[in-house]
């Protein structure tokens, strides 16, 4: 074969895959999308995903199945995306644990870089710093200067190892030069009890989880992991504020797609998002379970994953962590 002749012919393939994507963009969605959410019914990302999934499917004019795939911190949902048809029609609600997981833990399933395209962020919002009432500290200096009086005598409770709530203590560590024992749960929720009842010190969580407990004084909010106050707790610092120089934690929630996906899809995808993101009632149920709104383009979300596997990765390798893989 010549090389002209190579030539006109790789040129008519790519006018033919230009076409076939045009096509299917036109025609998409020709049945229902399927939103996997790598976490169990009734947890905060539960929540966001079917808030998302009702008004997509508004916006798109076809259903919006969630499908619960959990285990394994979200790595079974995330390995089953990954491994599904690039068409548009399958989606994973990415959320934090999406690039703590794949920073820490060996052979989780999946790389969130590769195997993936961005759609777009959805949401974001700051964790929580809270200590048990019965600590005898009421700021983070104090407890900065509590443990370092005390190495290895304070713990925090996790809700897993590898997520957000295990390595935002990591980082904590790593700034403050403190030794803090770590104690992984199956789940926020049963730290949280261990905590009021004084059993652990300390643990990080959304501000819906453990807000109750604040209010109640059961437990008391140190400080927000975000670089801003959250609107729910404005009388809460943030870690900046608190004397943490540009510590900036952010629990988020995005919608990615399997690699492959044609960029028309992946667009039309986007726009219909942030049509959905521009609702009054999304807005104001979002900011229910203090996060904000973050419209985005897919670029901008794939950059926000590279940036956040880099800096967990990094805080994994400065402290020297040995996660066993799932």
């Amino acid at each position: 074969m010549t090389r002209r002749r190579m030539a006109l012919q790789t040129l008519a393939t790519v006018g033919t895959l230009g076409a076939w994507s045009q096509g299917q963009a036109a025609t998409f969605p020709d049945r229902p999308i399927r939103l996997v959410v790598p976490f169990a019914p009734g947890a905060g990302t539960d929540a966001v995903g079917r808030l998302v999934a009702a008004k997509l499917a508004e916006v798109l004019g076809q259903q919006v199945l969630v499908e619960n795939r959990t285990g394994a911190s979200g790595a079974i949902g995330a390995q089953a995306v990954a491994q599904s048809a690039p068409d548009g029609h399958t989606l994973l609600l990415a959320a934090a644990p999406f690039t703590t997981v794949a920073a820490a833990v060996p052979n989780a399933g999946y790389d969130a870089l590769t195997q993936f395209v961005p759609v777009g962020m959805i949401a974001q919002g700051p964790l929580v710093w809270a200590v048990s009432d019965k600590l005898p500290v009421s700021t983070v200096q104090e407890l900065v200067r509590h443990a370092k009086a005390r190495p290895g005598a304070l713990n925090y409770g996790s809700a897993g190892v590898g997520g957000i709530n295990h390595l935002v203590l990591e980082l904590f560590k790593l700034r403050t030069g403190t030794f803090i024992t770590h104690i992984p749960y199956r789940g926020i929720a049963p730290a949280t009890v261990d905590a009021i009842a004084g059993e652990i010190h300390m643990l990080t969580g959304t501000i819906p989880a453990l807000a109750p407990y604040l209010r109640e004084g059961r437990l008391k909010a140190l400080a927000v992991t975000g670089m801003r106050r959250s609107p729910a707790l404005p009388q809460v610092p943030t870690m900046a504020e608190a004397g943490l120089k540009g510590f900036n934690v952010l629990n988020y929630f995005g919608l990615v797609a399997p690699r492959g996906t044609p960029v028309t899809v992946v667009d039309h995808l986007n726009a219909a998002l942030a049509r959905v993101l521009d609702m009054p009632e999304v807005r104001e149920r979002l900011g229910r379970d203090a996060v904000e709104p973050a419209p985005g383009s897919p670029a901008q979300l794939g950059q926000f994953l590279k940036t956040d596997v880099e800096a967990w990765a990094s805080v994994v390798k400065r402290q020297g962590l040995k996660i066993d893989p799932f």
